[in-house]
């Protein structure tokens, strides 16, 4: 059985040793945010804040915030399925095999393969969402005059953040089509009933937002869920197939649709265990100052115009969870989320580039700066090849750093893998300048959104790849000494 909801996940955790739960008034401006960054990088156990306090105020809320319930290897891959008393964190990679062998992402060129990937897809409509009409997520229902925003312990985590954000929203859009996306894009409170909304212009979101702007539509509904099943929530964040939607993906995953309910005032569907849901719209052409915010890249991103989202009414659980993240300087929660999608999406990586052997995504690297491809290594220039074709790949265009190892590097090993770019790379041979979009919140480039990126090649080269000397082996014991050192090693007491 899948992971119901949040809850259930959290009930889970804590069976494990997995989850605390903090007894102490904590405010969410700050402490909150200091406690789980001081959590966070000592790897320890998801959090429930039960007694959040507004200092400034007096004022105590009445829901509990939950945090950092993602923030380990092993917490990340329970989330995801992997039996938590039998399976371990490698068992990700099955979940993206089976993913593999579901999707089909390669569209074939004939008549009668077009029709089979189409069935294969209508196989899979029993995964996608299924709609209930009656759901724990609108047990309350706030509109008009009754919403407010300050009834949910809305966190600020640094100092210099513009104001109180949201910070792991489940935000619906649908196209013109009627095509649903789930992305997660911050929400910096404004007042009662606005909000900023954080959305990249390469997001399909904002994708959603325009083509409905460009039709004629003067307000484009938007829905925002707060706490589902966990991998729904992940679905979120994921670089899910245009070919399907973030429902089906997790429906996918999860081996169980996922259920979904109608909005009070508009016609997106949001999961129906879902901990509470803002309903509103995004109106055309108006925007407003949102940030600065400190970001997963350790720094605070800069402030800048963003759209504004209007609430029009919130609908909750009786007794409803504040489900929230802090990101920051790595290692933080958002860190095990960006490693599982490495997990899970190699299969598909390795089907679009057939001499990828595994990749990795150092959690220094933020997951859009720095991409590391272990390959098997059989023409000149291949390494070259990789890189571009990464470049090309969804989300995987805005990396900014492409390393290419040989097949004998452990690309998860960032001491092999310096090791042969220190030695092996000669710039003026292995080293590939490139210019292209990048990550909005890079701020190290000249220019917003766009600028340069860089490969290396750190294989060795081949007889054709313009380096004619000799190439030496690289310093390996003999396997009988090894043998007989192994064989005596208990006596040396060492």
């Amino acid at each position: 059985m899948a992971i119901k909801d949040l809850r259930e996940f959290m009930a889970l955790l804590e069976s494990r040793g997995q989850l605390s739960r903090v007894s102490a008034e904590l405010d969410p401006v700050l402490e909150i945010g200091e406690v789980t960054d001081r959590v966070s990088k000592k790897h320890g156990p998801g959090l429930v804040f039960e007694k959040p306090v507004d200092r400034e105020t007096g004022r105590s809320y009445t829901m509990p915030v939950a945090i950092n319930l993602f923030g380990s290897y092993d917490r990340m891959a329970w989330a995801m399925g992997v039996d938590a008393e039998t399976g371990t964190w490698k068992d990700l990679d099955a979940v993206g095999k089976r993913l593999m062998d579901l999707l089909p992402l390669d569209m074939p060129a004939s008549m009668k393969g077009k029709l089979d990937a189409l069935l294969g897809l209508k196989d899979l409509a029993g995964a996608g969402a299924k709609e209930v009409k009656k759901a724990p997520v609108q047990e309350v229902i706030l509109r008009g005059d009754e919403v407010d925003l300050g009834i949910l312990p809305v966190l600020k985590t640094w100092p210099e953040d513009g104001g109180r954000f949201i910070t792991l929203p489940l935000v619906v859009t649908a196209n013109l089509k009627g095509k649903l996306n789930l992305g997660m894009y911050r929400l910096q409170i404004f007042d009662k009933n606005t909000t900023g909304m954080h959305i990249h212009e390469h997001h399909d979101g904002a994708k959603n937002m325009r083509e409905q702007f460009a039709a004629g539509v003067k307000r484009v509904p938007v829905s925002v869920a707060l706490g589902a099943d966990p991998v729904t929530i992940f679905s979120a964040t994921a670089p899910v197939p245009p070919i399907i939607d973030e429902y089906l993906f997790s429906g996918i995953v999860r081996g169980e649709a996922v259920e979904v309910v109608k909005c009070i005032t508009n016609d997106l569907l949001v999961p129906a265990h879902a901990e509470i849901v803002l309903e509103g719209y995004v109106e055309a052409g108006e925007t407003r100052w949102e940030g600065p915010f400190g970001d997963h890249t350790g720094y605070y991103s800069l402030a800048d115009d963003f759209p504004v989202f209007h609430v029009e009414a919130i609908t909750m659980r009786k007794d409803a969870i504040y489900p929230a993240t802090i990101v920051g300087r790595p290692p933080m929660e958002d860190c095990y989320l960006g490693k599982a999608t490495e997990r899970l999406f190699l299969p598909i990586v390795k089907a679009m580039m057939p001499e990828v052997l595994d990749y990795d995504l150092p959690l220094e690297g933020v997951f859009h700066n720095c991409a590391i491809f272990q390959i098997k290594k059989e023409f000149a220039g291949q390494a070259f090849r990789v890189m571009n074709f990464a470049w090309s790949m969804g989300q995987m265009m805005f990396t900014k750093f492409v390393i290419v190892v040989d097949a004998d590097v452990d690309c998860h090993d960032y001491s092999q893998v310096a090791w042969r770019c220190f030695n092996n790379v000669d710039p003026s041979r292995d080293i590939l300048i490139s210019k292209g979009p990048l990550d909005r919140l890079d701020h190290s480039s000249t220019m917003e959104s766009f600028g340069y990126k860089m490969g290396i090649d750190a294989t060795k080269p081949l007889a054709n790849e313009g380096h004619d000397r000799g190439w030496p082996d690289a310093l390996e014991m003999s396997p009988e000494v090894k043998q007989r050192v192994d064989s005596m090693w208990g006596e040396l007491g060492l």
